[in-house]
């Protein structure tokens, strides 16, 4: 019987025991609201809480409201002797649309590999209240003096014309502001940005709604639009510190005042792009909106053959200077012209940018003689006259005085223009008397013991050792599995190149195309397998193949680009450079690895 007793007791504290560490290592995911029933002009507080740290949070799409602030992530670690307690709090701050009943739907999270979901919560907006105008009520004070403002310089620009976003913070002088803390920066979607920094905050005086104000100017920034149609502007959201009187006063005699915590946003403003007008534009218009000198020049204009002159395109004035290609360079075949430099000198501010853009070829000639360069032709738009206008260079002439005479079997070459000294023959000058013959038989000679004879008698026995030692070295191609995965890496390499070439203009088919190339030419070169793509082992396996740190550095600038191009607006010029840098990375690759 006594046997029996400790069996049970023994039995009893176990089955506690074990319900308590179940209990301990219960996962718990759950969203909580401020209030269930709130006012049209209040706000409504949502905490999605979890006991255990994870991975992959989704929130609810909150349609029906505004997020005015968050998300806020608070964490609390703590420990009681007992046992370990973990918090982890995500929080929103949410203003209603319109009167109603809506659903906060579910949220998601995944905690050790296993997913999670909240319950959906549903909400009741009434009618907005009228709150009493107690001037010490820190919701008054946010609401009647304390403004954050959004200014938009135009709201209807051309496609790349310029526009200016500054946020200003109006306060009234009865209303103090101790400290802010910005909780959401605006995003430029759709639009190519540059923030415009100033050195500090400056309080000025100004006016709004015809009342006295002071204000700060938060930010600046210079938009230029890349697609048309309508584009959304979001708010910028601050937690600011108010500085809330009361009706008690310190030894001295002064007013003693309370700090408080509010959320105040800028409203959301919107930006209708006009796409430029197809009525007049050229054919070789690439884009470029301003207003812009062009010209092209060369450093010499006589040189001796093999000898190296430098010709510049440059484009200079005000517009979208980063945001556009320049025209290209075209001479006659007898100049050999290398790819240019392309340099930048261009300063941004709030008028937008400013400065000049030049690509500069080298040009070696090779033969004696005149060689004129065609004319280039530059167009852009104007936003003064609303026309496209086109700029064509001058005529310019490389007179090459000494060097070898060109082969007078090309005729398509152009002409100098003057005739005397012209060294490059044309159909209508008189060739140089030949000296040498060149006689060709009448008789002809018969098939028997001719060269055809003999190759036709001897080349089928010629071609079967050679058919043989193919046949070898094909089974030891065959039988090479790494040279095979390399060439077959190399192959895809160079088709998904092709493709981002092709897919160039269309981001998301371009970046895909070109993380293939750059994942399948990794995969043939260091002879690993897909999961081995990590940053780490890629740098470290490139380094101990005696790749330089540069190239490695710009193999890994141009991954992460692909990954960023994703969620980031890129433009076409973009693009181009992140192909051309990783064709050229790769060949640099391939010529030191070992």
């Amino acid at each position: 019987m006594k046997l029996l007793k400790y069996i049970l007791l023994i039995f009893i504290t176990c089955s506690t025991t074990l319900v308590m560490a179940q209990g301990t290592d219960a996962v718990s995911f759950q969203a909580k609201v401020s209030k269930k029933k709130l006012a049209l002009n209040e706000r409504l507080r949502v905490d999605f809480q979890m006991n255990k740290d994870g991975d992959n949070f989704v929130t609810p799409s909150f349609s029906d409201f505004v997020v005015v602030g968050g998300p806020n992530q608070s964490v609390s670690n703590s420990w009681d002797g007992k046992q370990r307690r973990f918090t982890k709090i995500y929080s929103y701050f949410l203003a209603p649309k319109k009167m109603g009943v809506f659903t906060i739907a579910e949220a998601t999270i995944e905690i050790d590999g296993v997913v999670f979901k909240t319950n959906p919560i549903t909400v009741k907006v009434t009618k907005a209240q009228e709150k009493p105008d107690d001037p010490n009520d820190p919701d008054y004070i946010v609401q009647e003096n304390i403004h954050l403002v959004t200014e938009v310089s135009k709201t209807n620009p051309y496609l790349n014309e310029p526009i200016t976003v500054v946020y200003k913070l109006y306060v009234a002088p009865k209303a103090g502001i101790s400290n802010y803390r910005e909780i959401e920066s605006p995003k430029f979607n759709g639009f190519w940005s540059q923030n415009i920094e100033d050195r500090g905050l400056k309080i000025q005086n100004g006016t709004y709604k015809g009342e006295e104000y002071r204000y700060v100017t938060l930010r600046k920034a210079v938009l230029y639009p890349q697609k048309t149609g309508e584009l959304i502007i979001e708010p910028l959201s601050l937690d600011i510190t108010l500085e809330v009187p009361t009706n008690r006063r310190d030894i001295y005699g002064r007013q003693i005042k309370n700090q408080a915590h509010r959320t105040i946003t800028a409203s959301t403003r919107s930006v209708t792009v006009k796409a430029l007008p197809e009525e007049g534009k050229p054919a070789n218009f690439t884009g470029a909106v301003g207003d812009f000198k062009f010209n092209v020049t060369t450093t010499k204009s006589s040189l001796n053959a093999t000898e190296s002159l430098q010709a510049k395109i440059e484009v200079s004035g005000k517009g979208n200077l980063k945001l556009f290609q320049l025209p290209k360079l075209t001479t006659p075949s007898t100049l050999e012209v290398y790819d240019p430099e392309h340099a930048e000198n261009v300063r941004t501010n709030l008028a937008g940018m400013q400065g000049q853009i030049s690509d500069s070829y080298t040009i070696i000639p090779q033969y004696k003689g005149k060689f004129p360069i065609p004319p280039i032709r530059f167009s852009y738009f104007d936003l003064k006259t609303q026309k496209y206008v086109e700029v064509t260079s001058q005529d310019i002439v490389v007179n090459v005085l000494e060097g070898p005479i060109y082969a007078e079997a090309d005729n398509n070459l152009p002409l100098a223009t003057n005739g005397k000294d012209s060294n490059v023959l044309n159909q209508k000058q008189f060739a140089s008397i030949k000296t040498r013959t060149s006689f060709v038989s009448k008789e002809n000679e018969t098939f028997l013991n001719s060269p055809i004879f003999w190759t036709s008698l001897l080349g089928p026995l010629l071609a079967i050792p050679l058919a043989l030692f193919y046949r070898r070295k094909r089974d030891e191609r065959q039988a090479d599995v790494s040279g095979n995965r390399k060439r077959k890496a190399d192959r895809l390499a160079k088709k998904y190149l092709s493709e981002a070439k092709k897919a160039l203009g269309q981001k998301e088919s371009f970046y895909i195309a070109l993380e293939k190339a750059l994942h399948n030419y990794l995969k043939g070169r260091l002879s690993i397998t897909t999961s081995d793509l990590s940053k780490d082992k890629i740098t470290g396996l490139l380094t101990q193949r005696g790749v330089d740190t540069v190239v490695v550095l710009d193999f890994e600038a141009i991954l992460e680009n692909c990954d960023l191009a994703r969620y980031t607006p890129i433009t076409d010029v973009t693009m181009q450079q992140d192909y051309d840098k990783a064709a050229t990375t790769i060949n640099q690759i391939d010529k030191q690895i070992k």
